[in-house]
């Protein structure tokens, strides 16, 4: 059975589709210079498209004077030991998302176990050649949750299950191309099909074509004015447009459409916030997509530590990085981020020390 908090590295891709595929184009911290050999540096940039950060040597471009965009703040710690756990019955191979919050496949036994927040939570589920299931979990629900679904011959959902899975398993320009092609066969059979615009969409942003995938933002609006994830996404394009304030509107757009509940968003604005300088605001957003995703998501930790590193709030950095290390020991980062620790430490202890 895969867990939530187990972070396999089918789950870690899983939720990654949401928060690591989206967002981890970040510069290095101080301590994740050093540790470049490790290789943590493209690891992460190679989950997304440059943005902003991939301007050429010599190009200028102004930054606005900082800004102080006011997140409530949540402890993560408080938020992991309110939450609940679920386990989800249904297809194998199933994709699960909670809130819109894509959280993970089902194993071969059709499982997947997940930790929820209390509360009321939409589930929507989705297997291949299968008809999409949403239901309603009630804030007393714990344990098994069955999901059954049913086959379905609809063309428009077969072709858009097709492009969604194009679209999250790469292939590069090719898998994105076949993934366009599968997206727009879909949306001629259904043309009101917002899904299928918002996943094309993402598909142009990592193409770099911005302009094609903002007219798609608009189209899934017209037939779904508000769509929380369509305004995420399209924050995370006018961020690869270098116009930050544009961003930090649609991302404040999604966390008012989701009635405060958009981790996308909250990652998105975090890094839009470092970029502007305010670092005690990344954290504070960076923490509060960590609440919402029940403290399951160590690539989110990455960020929050990189943004301590720049506070030099270095006992803060350690704690995240360890947080990290213990939803993901054998990560793909796990290396580099024992030896950001090992760095931090050392300075920590330099610091204290006084002088001879």
């Amino acid at each position: 059975m895969i867990k939530a908090s187990g972070m396999s590295p089918r789950k870690q891709e899983d939720v990654a589709t949401s928060v690591r595929h989206a967002f981890l184009n970040v510069a290095p911290s101080p301590a994740l210079v050093a540790a470049r050999v490790f290789a943590l540096a493209l690891a992460l940039s190679a989950a997304v498209s440059n943005g902003v950060r991939a301007q050429k040597k010599g190009e200028v471009w102004q930054r606005a004077p900082a800004k102080t965009i006011n997140v409530t703040k949540t402890s993560p710690a408080a938020a992991a030991s309110s939450s609940k756990t679920i386990t989800v019955s249904t297809q194998p191979g199933a994709a699960v998302w909670v809130d819109e919050v894509r959280r993970g496949v089902a194993d071969a036994g059709g499982k997947l176990q997940l930790k929820v927040s209390p509360g009321r939570h939409v589930l929507r589920v989705r297997a291949a050649g299968f008809q999409e299931r949403v239901l309603t979990i009630l804030p007393t629900k714990r344990g098994a949750v069955e999901v059954r679904l049913t086959p379905t011959k609809d063309q428009a959902e077969l072709l858009f299950q097709q492009a969604e899975d194009a679209r999250e398993h790469g292939g590069g320009d090719e898998g994105r191309k076949r993934a366009v092609e599968l997206y727009r066969q879909a949306l001629r059979l259904r043309p009101r099909f917002p899904a299928a615009h918002v996943g094309l969409a993402r598909v142009l942003l990592a193409m770099e074509d911005n302009d094609s995938a903002l007219e798609q933002i608009a189209a899934a609006r017209r037939d779904r004015p508000a769509y929380p994830e369509a305004s995420a996404v399209e924050g995370r394009i006018m961020r690869a447009l270098a116009d930050q304030n544009a961003a930090v509107a649609s991302y404040r757009r999604a966390i008012r459409e989701g009635q405060g509940f958009q981790p996308e968003a909250y990652t998105g604005m975090g890094i839009v916030l470092e970029e502007k300088g305010d670092y005690e605001g990344a954290v504070a957003a960076f923490r509060k997509a960590i609440s919402q995703l029940s403290d399951s998501e160590p690539a989110l930790y990455q960020l929050t530590g990189a943004a301590y590193e720049k506070l030099e709030r270095w006992k803060d950095a350690v704690s995240a990085y360890e947080k990290y290390l213990e939803l993901s020991p054998e990560g793909a980062q796990a290396s580099a981020i024992r030896s950001i620790i090992d760095q931090l430490r050392q300075q920590a202890a330099e610091q204290q020390t006084p002088p001879q």
